[in-house]
């Protein structure tokens, strides 16, 4: 093995470390938006919906923007990026801290934070899937074990800053915080191994990959063009739009059943400590079996909570549902990656992986908002919990009918 080769081999463990530390970084710090969602309630007088709305603002724009997040990825590779959103993340939430109107909130946090949360997954799973190609469910599992991590930490991290020093000077903290570590960790990363050759003048001719089945490397014209890509974007909407209504609306709706703060803020903390697990044993799964099977079975799993969850009217009962639920919140994040590659190959990997998640966020950017609404005209999350019921299934029938890419895709 030549000293390059040995080079590649070991940085693996750098990217995949440093994948883990910028999804418990980012997802952590945007699901961290619950935990503020009663202080914004009590400051402003703002209805759910509105404040839900800010949330649904950010998931769209981040998953709009995805899509030349992964373009830039696969061109120029992930570093510059990682900069200009990190320093948007800070921006974004040092803006919080002086927040008094509802426009504020929507560009504040609904754009500012948005652009920002927008390379959180699709640089991190995007290099994670070019540097992995044996063990890359198992090796996407454990940096999705690090957006796990960011859950169980943050939100309580959060509560304990709210309560001791007030909204404003948190969202100061958690803003200098992220946007730091994120601007750091981003300056490790190297699209891919062939991006460390090109580094080397007498290594220009090293392939960007090692070991992937090139006949399955679609190119972005091919994929787009085929019936299985845009039933992975349905899919990736039916999921993100049920979880996002979870993430947003798990807290207040457990304070509605007059559980303390500290309480409803420990079952999102459950969520995300659960869902590592989740997380790592559905990377498992995949390398044994495939990302297809994994996804059907948290499908089968979410719906199970959903239907839980329409009985639950205690604090035990919520965190049995947190804890279910969890293992499914961290499957279908472990998969959706590895999916597009198994399906696509790796060629375009970040710009296929940008629009699939995208149509995740465009699910993300509508769920909250329409739970958000539907409590502020009946009073209760029963009939957005029904919707989203309804939605599981329908993405739980389209998984189900996906086959495998026919090598019959026309050249470009």
């Amino acid at each position: 093995m030549n000293e390059l080769q040995t080079s590649k081999n070991s940085y693996r463990y750098v990217i995949g470390a440093v994948c883990f530390g910028i999804q418990a970084v980012g997802i952590g710090i945007f699901v961290s938006y619950g935990i503020f969602f009663n202080s914004l309630h009590e400051e402003f007088g703002w209805s759910r919906a509105t404040i839900s709305g800010a949330s649904s603002l950010a998931f769209f724009l981040m998953g709009f923007l995805a899509i030349f997040v992964g373009r830039l990825n696969d061109k120029v590779g992930p570093r510059k990026v990682m900069i200009v959103t990190s320093c948007f993340v800070g921006i974004g939430f040092l803006l919080m801290s002086t927040l008094q109107t509802t426009w504020q909130l929507y560009l504040f946090y609904g754009i500012a934070a948005g652009i920002g949360f927008s390379s959180i997954d699709v640089i991190s799973l995007s290099t994670t899937t070019r540097w992995f190609v044996r063990n890359r469910g198992m090796v996407t599992g454990i940096v999705k074990v690090g957006t796990g991590a960011g859950q169980l930490i943050t939100p309580i991290a959060a509560s304990l800053l709210i309560s001791n020093y007030g909204w404003r000077t948190a969202y100061v903290i958690i803003g200098i915080t992220g946007m730091v570590l994120l601007g750091l960790l981003g300056q490790f990363l190297r699209r891919d191994p062939g991006q460390m050759a090109q580094s080397s003048p007498a290594r220009k001719d090293t392939p960007m990959t090692d070991s992937d089945d090139e006949s399955k490397n679609l190119s972005f014209s091919q994929a787009i063009h085929t019936t299985q890509f845009w039933i992975l974007c349905i899919v990736n909407f039916s999921v993100v739009f049920c979880l996002l209504i979870i993430l947003v609306h798990i807290v207040p709706f457990a304070r509605d059943l007059n559980i303390s703060s500290g309480k409803a803020a420990g079952v999102l903390s459950t969520i995300g400590g659960v869902s590592m697990v989740g997380r790592f044993t559905t990377g498992l799964f995949i390398d044994r079996f495939n990302s297809r099977k994994a996804t059907i079975f948290c499908f089968i799993l979410l719906i199970a909570t959903l239907l839980w969850l329409q009985i639950t009217d205690n604090l035990w009962m919520i965190y049995i549902f947190a804890a279910f639920y969890g293992f499914a919140h961290g499957g279908f994040f472990t998969a959706i990656s590895p999916i597009v590659a198994e399906y696509f190959g790796i060629r375009s990997h970040g710009v296929l992986f940008g629009m699939i998640v995208f149509s995740g966020c465009f699910g993300g950017s509508v769920g909250p908002i329409l739970a958000g609404y539907i409590f502020d005209t009946t009073g209760g999350y029963s009939a957005a919990i029904w919707i989203s019921t309804l939605v599981a299934l329908t993405g739980l029938g389209f998984i189900v009918a996906l086959k495998p890419v026919k090598n019959t895709i026309p050249a470009d």
